[in-house]
């Protein structure tokens, strides 16, 4: 059994900055006089609790719940604290609060015979009764614009992407209206407000599609084993990605459900289809990293899914060297994962495949294997590793850089004075000697002229001028002597 204990403060003074909170917090478990009489277990729940929103926590037995819920209520009085607001799906829980602790909606209700109602929290609407997670759509009148489309669409709340698919088609026609260079207010072309009335009429059914909001069925057991599967897939218009968690029982059952779903429109400008699909890749790992992370299980095993057997050739590849966008993401998938966690999959079983194709709120309902994941997830024996590889990168892939071998020809040079003198040196030793000579020689000399023209030009000694054919005047400096080369 799971608990659900939406928690908030009210009038504490603490709708602060997130950090001040925490050490608030902090400060007041630390300074507590009931702090020795607290579980380490009730302690984490408090140091978690952000006192400006809901807070979630969830219990084994009905018991724990209530006795937790005491326990952090005392330790928060003792420091002029007040938790309240409380709200279950097990009606036990509730009755064992006062009314003034429970939610708003909560407290006039009579808990043997009237029905729990549905809670927006966090954004998203929980039906308490039923412990689901739904949506409520209320359509407003909106210009048929672009700025209109844009207030329709941002009004589906859906940060889990339960109904990613239906969402995408929707901006695909922002795109679309983009591509047109449609101006914010100006009128939607009638090609496009056909396919945006349609729809919008369908729209209100997405108020029938609900997931579970525990990840495992009544009287489950103990889990003994939690795995993270992973789909992606792409095409033209989008990439799309979902998430389903596995749990096995220590009967050896079995239970899959939906985690998360992540959907994004394609480039303006077009991409090739491997490229979308590593994409996809990418955006598969970064969500599943973040669901270990938030996910309270511990041992998790991941394996992701791609229909696309270029992609496993990608991320196999030890010996080839890539484009920069190729290899880019190609380096962060595995720096992130292993390749044997990439396992191919067919289209047929690729739940991700719905997620770029832009399904109508009607289609959605009906897809279980997008809610429950493909068939083979529900059987005994899931290989999470796939250590054998048997798809090759071809030779001719175009996101394999080519390599270029450079070749260098020379041509033999007319002997110069100095090599002919070098050879017919006797020795190796003796042709260091002699070029060193005339490096020094060749240095006195350039010396020897500068100082001679210093002089020269400050009248310490005569010069003859002489004509040049241009009408030029040019100084004529006296023969150097032997003696001034040699120092």
């Amino acid at each position: 059994m799971s608990q659900e204990l939406p928690v908030h403060n009210s009038g504490n003074g603490l709708g602060s900055h997130p950090n001040h909170q925490t050490d608030i917090v902090t400060h007041f478990v630390d300074t507590s006089p009931m702090k020795d009489m607290t579980s380490p277990q009730q302690i984490r729940e408090i140091m978690q609790l952000d006192f400006s929103e809901l807070n979630y926590s969830r219990f084994p037995t009905i018991t724990e719940a209530i006795k937790l819920i005491e326990d952090s209520q005392a330790l928060c009085m003792s420091a002029k604290l007040r938790l309240h607001k409380f709200a279950s799906n097990r009606k036990d829980v509730l009755e064992a609060l006062p009314k003034d602790d429970r939610a708003k909606d909560l407290k006039d209700l009579d808990l043997r015979h009237d029905t729990l109602p549905i809670q927006r929290s966090l954004g998203t609407f929980w039906g308490i009764e039923s412990d689901t997670l739904g949506f409520r759509i209320e359509l407003k009148d909106n210009p048929l614009s672009r700025r209109g489309i844009l207030s329709t669409i941002s009004s589906v709340y859906d940060p889990l992407g339960i109904v990613s698919p239906v969402i995408l088609g929707r901006k695909l026609i922002l795109q679309e209206l983009c591509r047109q260079n449609v101006d914010w207010d100006d009128h939607v072309p009638d090609e496009i407000l056909h396919r945006w009335e349609r729809w919008r009429n369908e729209l209100p059914l997405l108020e029938d599609v609900n997931i579970q909001r525990c990840f495992k069925p009544p009287g489950f057991g103990k889990v003994v084993q939690t795995e993270v599967h992973s789909f992606s897939d792409a095409r033209q218009s989008g990439i799309g990605q979902v998430s389903h968690l596995r749990v096995v029982n220590e009967n050896k059952d079995v239970h899959v459900s939906f985690l998360m779903s992540k959907a994004r429109v394609g480039p303006i400008q077009p991409m090739s289809i491997p490229r979308m699909e590593l994409t996809a890749a990418v955006v598969s790992v970064n969500v599943t990293a973040m669901l270990e992370r938030e996910l309270d299980y511990t041992s998790i095993q991941s394996a992701y899914y791609t229909d696309s057997e270029v992609v496993i050739a990608y991320i196999h590849n030890d010996a080839r060297r890539f484009h920069v966008y190729v290899g880019n993401r190609v380096q962060h998938i595995r720096d992130h994962t292993s390749p044997e966690q990439w396992h191919h999959v067919p289209g047929k079983d690729n739940p991700a495949d719905e997620a770029p194709r832009s399904l109508t709120a009607s289609q959605v309902l009906d897809n279980r294997r997008w809610f429950y994941g493909p068939h083979f997830l529900w059987k005994d024996n899931v290989p999470l590793l796939n250590p054998v590889q048997l798809i090759q990168l071809p030779m001719n892939d175009v996101e394999v850089r080519a390599k270029v071998l450079t070749t260098a020809c020379l041509t033999p040079l007319e002997p110069i004075e100095l090599l002919v003198y070098i050879r017919r040196t006797s020795s190796w030793y003796k042709a260091k000697a002699s070029v060193a000579w005339m490096r020094r020689a060749i240095v006195n000399l350039q010396s020897a002229i500068s100082t001679r023209r210093a002089l020269y030009s400050n009248e310490v000694c005569p010069v003859k001028a002489t004509n040049t054919s241009k009408g030029d005047q040019r100084t004529e400096l006296p023969l150097l002597k032997v003696q001034e080369l040699v120092v």
